[in-house]
């Protein structure tokens, strides 16, 4: 197997088709949709406003819901239907796509059971049973822990790309990005104070040019520069201090 992710096409993990980056990905994106559903919520009625200037009017009364949250937050298929008329004004629903990767998972996952006799046999799960209800959380949640086997399988890179639309959607709506947060120590590779991390991101990116860190080379660069950084930062403050 070739250890490459088929996202990114950085280095994978062995037997792996997803990279470690991805993996975190995947995960933040299964962390965060649980807290996106009440800006969903809050967003299922339309802006309303008076009437503008010119406005040819309405051969009949609005949608009292937003349709584009209501196709993602109400019930669905785990694939688009035919749409021959164009009724479809969104993709797979969040709820609908999550049980249903749940239950293709577990279609896959082998399980232990016990026969009358005491032998030990393998055997597909019978399904996927998230101990909290079968709520957007619990499918989440579910998700989540199966998420190391799910990365062993060939149809990994389509997960992650179906979650990373879903989610691209969801902050469509509800105008949100994760937070981004600049680091204290300057880029290994060229200098500048250009290192920032990102709520959805394992790796430190720098925005001045194409280095990448993980979580322990930054710590690693940071523990050897910066105690020479506040020497030369003490250094300049006494000098102006003693210019003054």
């Amino acid at each position: 197997m070739d250890n490459t992710c088929e996202i990114c096409h950085q280095h994978a993990p062995a037997d792996c088709y997803l990279c470690d980056g991805c993996v975190y990905r995947m995960r933040a994106w299964l962390r965060e949709l649980p807290r996106q559903l009440p800006l969903l919520q809050d967003s299922l009625q339309p802006d309303t406003g008076p009437a503008r200037r010119g406005s040819s009017g309405r051969a009949h009364s609005p949608i009292p819901v937003r349709v584009d949250v209501l196709d993602l937050l109400g019930p669905g298929h785990v694939v688009l239907l035919d749409d021959p008329h164009g009724d479809q004004s969104a993709g797979v629903p969040i709820s609908a796509l999550l049980a249903g990767w749940a239950r293709y998972l577990a279609s896959e996952h082998q399980a232990v059971r016990y026969d009358r006799h005491g032998t030990q046999r393998l055997e597909p799960c019978n399904g996927a049973v998230p101990r909290r209800g079968t709520g957007i959380a619990a499918w989440c949640s579910w998700l989540t822990a199966y998420l190391p086997y799910a990365v062993t399988r060939p149809w990994a890179a389509d997960m992650y790309k179906q979650l990373d639309d879903l989610v691209h959607r969801v902050r469509g709506i509800t105008r949100t990005t994760p937070r981004r947060h600049v680091m204290d120590a300057p880029c290994p590779g060229c200098s500048a104070f250009a290192l920032v991390s990102k709520d959805d991101e394992w790796h430190i990116s720098c925005e001045a040019c194409t280095v990448r860190l993980s979580p322990d080379e930054y710590a690693e660069h940071r523990a050897r520069i910066m105690p020479a950084l506040a020497a030369i930062a003490l250094q300049i403050a006494a000098a102006q201090q003693a210019a003054a």
